[in-house]
């Protein structure tokens, strides 16, 4: 009867979590065939192999589990099918980066207030996306495009960003980010970390200075599920052999549509529907669901050495 792969985190993970996991694996009627630690500081990761259960039942069991311990867990079924993932979707907008840019160009607009009002109500889900962006661009009106350089010095990679595309990477995936944000930033972020794909909305600019409008058809819910297929497609892969990586409610159709959805330091509604939840602050966290271990990820960092940050491997960013 159904066979999962287990992936079990916390900052740390105490032993007080993992009993309370495995009795409720029992309770579930499940067996645990294999245990093996992937990390263990700062983040420690726990991979197991369950038998006799179906994942989804199992999936269904833990979570509550999990959130009560404070720990994070994700089911996927066993096999080869995780394996076969070859291609990884990220947001921008606090997932790759710890920043909303929309809110830092408000800060040189004077509008910072206004605006970081209407993004939060956007990614929890309780306004249209594509309205509140509009509404928001509009505030911008004037701005220099001299603005861009500004705003891209300021931005923060999420910690583990670099180890996560490196190690993907080195490892043949394909990787690609879809923003409702800017082309002006996530093309230069994509030229930094040599991403494959891209796609987000277009600020219009006239005579150097930014009208308030956007060009083209929006990046939006909708939208980011479709720059995923067209990745997919591009890549020559299944959807059923994708990541996706999101945080906001806008992400939620491309976490439904990627073969695996997983929910980063995200907003109730997304942490609800996605496949998984990770909630510690390190984006390489993302490379233990698919198996890898710290050591593999350390090893492989070790020989494209880059800046040192903190990262979930406890391995340069």
């Amino acid at each position: 009867m159904g066979r999962s792969r287990v992936t079990l985190l916390g900052a740390p993970l105490g032993p007080d979590a993992m009993s309370r996991m495995a009795r409720a694996l029992a309770d579930a009627g499940g067996n645990i065939d294999r245990i093996v630690r992937l990390a263990k500081y700062p983040v420690t990761a726990i991979e197991l192999d369950v038998s006799g259960v179906d994942p989804l039942e199992l999936r269904r069991r833990l979570a509550p589990v999990a959130a009560a311990c404070g720990a994070d867990v994700a089911v996927q079924r066993a096999g080869l099918a995780r394996r076969a993932k070859h291609l990884v979707v990220m947001d921008v907008d606090s997932t790759l980066i710890q920043d909303e840019v929309i809110e830092l160009l408000a800060g040189h607009a004077g509008c910072l207030d206004e605006v970081a009002r209407v993004t939060a109500e956007a990614m929890r889900g309780e306004l249209d996306f594509a309205a509140s962006l509009r509404a928001r661009v509009a505030l911008l009106e004037g701005l220099s495009a001299e603005v861009f350089t500004k705003v891209r010095a300021q931005v923060r990679y999420t910690p583990g960003a670099r180890t996560l595309v490196r190690t993907l990477k080195r490892l043949g995936y394909q990787v690609g980010i879809v923003s409702g944000g800017f082309t002006q930033i996530t093309d230069l972020l994509a030229a930094d970390l040599e991403l494959d794909y891209a796609a987000a909305n277009t600020l219009e600019v006239v005579d150097g200075r930014l009208t308030g409008r956007v060009v083209g058809p929006i990046v939006d819910r909708p939208g980011k599920a479709a720059a995923l297929r067209e990745f997919a497609q591009a890549a020559g892969v299944a959807l059923s052999e994708t990541v996706a990586i999101g945080d906001g409610a806008n992400d939620l159709d491309m976490l439904a549509a990627a073969g695996l959805g997983v929910a980063f330091n995200a907003k109730p509604v997304v942490r609800q529907q996605a496949d998984t939840a990770v909630n510690v602050p390190f984006l390489d966290t993302i490379l233990f669901l698919l198996g890898i271990p710290g050591d593999e990820i350390e090893e492989l960092t070790e020989q494209t050495a880059g800046p040192r940050t903190a990262t979930a491997a406890g391995a340069r960013a």
